[in-house]
């Protein structure tokens, strides 16, 4: 019940409106992301880098239902990529490959995604390929590989969420292939047919798959605010000669803070995701409805952080 109302609420256009014009709840939003346009994107991305921590931005907004949507999304990228590069920002961005016409045409999507990319290359800077749910998986993955890898290898990476059953295989052809992954646990609900229903399967299969990569695969990112894992991680680190420099963490804007700062002072690299546009009032809407557990996660770090 609680994740269809959220799922409706999130279809409100007039809801969101007046949301939008609540300061409070604009303030309460704030916390995760960080407002509207690039300009204040990229203020984020500056203050994070001046505490030493490097971020990636992503411009919300997900399947778009005609070709000028796409185009128009893959222009403000392009005029992200100028102003990151303009202000040197340490900072990269992250695309939704839904929001820039796969669910359209392949071609559109790849002409799109490709012009981002020549414009990343330009700028020496890095594009990653966000995960949507699990019936993109091998679409983006077959897109990422035969259209977009081959042709900008040092540009392009891509994501992969342990609570899938197959990603520990998606793991081993993306070492093989020298691609850069992002490694998380995956924020949709799937069906237990292509996804582990216990979390305890789920952090298994994430530390199986980040010995992997940090012991043979190229620059991963781990994405993650579980303490356990994150421990787990140093621990391996260490105890295999894996420099801090081979690999880095990745958290999102505004959760645990604390934790970030903590990581940066220990010597470890630490990247910020941070998500920005006028789509904030979905995007969050979609994100606790997609895992409602997702509400007592946000409220329960921001706790933690007031309590240490």
């Amino acid at each position: 019940m609680l994740r269809n109302s959220l799922l409706y609420l999130s279809r409100q256009q007039r809801v969101f409106n007046f949301i939008r014009g609540n300061g409070f709840a604009r303030r309460m939003a704030s916390r995760f992301v960080a407002g509207e346009t690039i300009a204040a994107a990229c203020d984020a991305a500056a203050d994070l880098n001046a505490h030493g921590i490097s971020a990636t931005l992503d411009l919300l907004g997900e399947s778009v239902t005609n070709e000028a949507e796409a185009r128009d999304t893959g222009r403000q990228y392009l005029e992200l990529l100028d102003e990151i590069h303009r202000r040197t920002l340490n900072c990269n961005v992250s695309v939704k490959l839904t929001a820039l016409g796969q669910d359209i045409r392949d071609d559109v999507c790849i002409d799109v995604v490709s012009e981002i990319l020549k414009r990343a290359e330009q700028y020496d800077s890095f594009v990653r390929l966000d995960m949507e749910s699990s019936e993109y998986t091998q679409r983006t993955i077959d897109m990422f590989e035969r259209e977009l890898y081959s042709r900008y290898p040092k540009r392009v990476g891509i994501v992969l969420q342990s609570a899938l059953r197959r990603t520990l295989d998606d793991v081993e052809r993306a070492i093989g292939l020298g691609a850069r992954v992002r490694l998380c646990k995956g924020a949709y609900k799937e069906p237990d047919a292509v996804a582990f229903p216990d979390k305890a399967d789920v952090d298994r299969t994430y530390v199986q798959a980040m010995h992997r990569l940090m012991s043979r695969g190229y620059y991963p990112g781990l994405a993650t605010h579980d303490e356990v894992i994150i421990k787990e991680a140093k621990r391996f680190a260490r105890a295999e000669g894996i420099a801090p420099e081979r690999f880095e963490f990745q958290m999102l804007y505004g959760v645990r803070r604390d934790l970030q700062e903590a990581l940066v002072s220990e010597g470890w690299r630490v990247r910020v995701y941070i998500p920005f546009g006028t789509q904030w009032y979905p995007y969050l809407m979609r994100r606790l409805a997609e895992r409602p557990a997702n509400i007592a996660f946000m409220t329960g770090n921001i706790v933690k952080e007031a309590l240490r």
